[in-house]
């Protein structure tokens, strides 16, 4: 029988972004998959990170930028990116902000994120 997920939860993070979780860790328990709706201010950015997870990111609004070892790729709405579990990445956004959803497999972790002491 489906399961209704009837609100999120919210989860406070530095920086003026706003994480929204559907399915995860937090809000269902959900260890196999998270699923995260986020928006994040103009010139929001956070450390480089080393993730043991994949995470997929389709991009509703704004741009989202992808630091990684060859350079920046831009993602724009409409757009998605994958960055696979070891990838060394920093994630931030346009000036305009963005509005995007996340999905990582396994979910999100704190401990699992492995972000640089910036």
């Amino acid at each position: 029988m489906p399961s209704l997920i009837a609100t999120p939860t919210t989860i406070p993070v530095p920086g003026g972004k706003v994480i929204e979780e559907h399915v995860g860790r937090v809000n269902t328990g959900t260890e196999a998959v998270s699923i995260a709706h986020m928006k994040a201010p103009a010139g929001w950015s956070e450390p480089f990170q080393a993730p043991a997870f994949d995470e997929y990111t389709l991009v509703l609004a704004g741009t989202v930028l992808v630091d990684h070892d060859g350079g920046t790729l831009e993602v724009a709405a409409g757009q998605c990116v994958l960055t696979r579990a070891g990838e060394r990445v920093r994630y931030s956004c346009g000036p305009a902000g963005a509005e995007y959803v996340a999905v990582c497999l396994p979910a999100f972790a704190p401990d699992t994120v492995n972000r640089d002491d910036d």
